[in-house]
């Protein structure tokens, strides 16, 4: 399913943030969160929003081996989107996911959650790189509930980050020289145990505490 790149109007801007969008009041079983504040419907969203299923791709882990499948993942999940090479967004949103994971561990319930991180530079991001990457920034590969996910191809992670979960990015040149960056846009998504958007954070900087009290019930349903 290929989502819509923006959306027109008033719409746009309540992407960038709740303050001052209407909730629509709905209420749906497949969740255990409330809806958010907005103003407009999931459906309407450019992106996977509260109460719609993760969608549904297949992933290669590079560091562990195997793939993961978004709708077989049977504990609660954060996804985010990223390219090791970023020096603006992606380190503060690989720490705030970080800082989730580091509380799982302390309060005991790593078994409980599982953290994906997606990176659209797969052409760098190799299971060396990422190993290195992780160790940069604390990320504690061996409690067994963080896996680095890799598309197979460029192509692939246009399909995936941008199709799927609405995650836009464009390469900047020079195309053929390994300098190259990102100009990207951020979410993170809390998705339920059944495969369900609870949360999509829509920010630069997501709130460590916030996700870790939006996850506790989620992982209590």
């Amino acid at each position: 399913m290929r989502r819509r790149r923006v959306l027109r109007g008033a719409a746009g801007a309540c992407l960038a943030g709740t303050a001052g969008c209407l909730g629509l009041g709905g209420s749906n079983a497949d969740v255990t969160l409330p809806e958010p504040d907005r103003e407009y419907a999931s459906e309407e969203l450019p992106y996977p929003a509260w109460g719609q299923r993760v969608p549904e791709v297949t992933l290669p882990d590079p560091i562990r081996g195997g793939e993961v499948s978004t709708r077989s993942v049977d504990t609660p999940a954060v996804y985010t989107f990223f390219y090791s090479h970023c020096n603006t967004v992606c380190p503060v949103l690989i720490q705030s996911v970080r800082n989730v994971q580091a509380h799982s561990i302390e309060s005991g319930y790593a078994d409980e959650v599982s953290f994906y991180p997606v990176t659209f530079d797969p052409e760098r991001d190799d299971a060396e790189r990422l190993e290195t990457y992780a160790e940069d920034m604390n990320v504690a590969l061996g409690a067994g509930n963080w896996r680095f996910l890799r598309p197979a191809s460029a192509a692939r992670a246009t399909a995936t980050v941008e199709d799927e979960f609405g995650v836009t990015f464009d390469r900047t040149h020079p195309d053929g020289m390994d300098t190259y960056m990102f100009a990207h846009s951020a979410i993170t998504y809390l998705v339920n145990a059944d495969g369900y958007v609870e949360r999509a954070y829509r920010t630069k900087s997501p709130d460590p505490e916030r996700v870790i009290d939006d996850l506790e019930p989620v992982r209590n349903a």
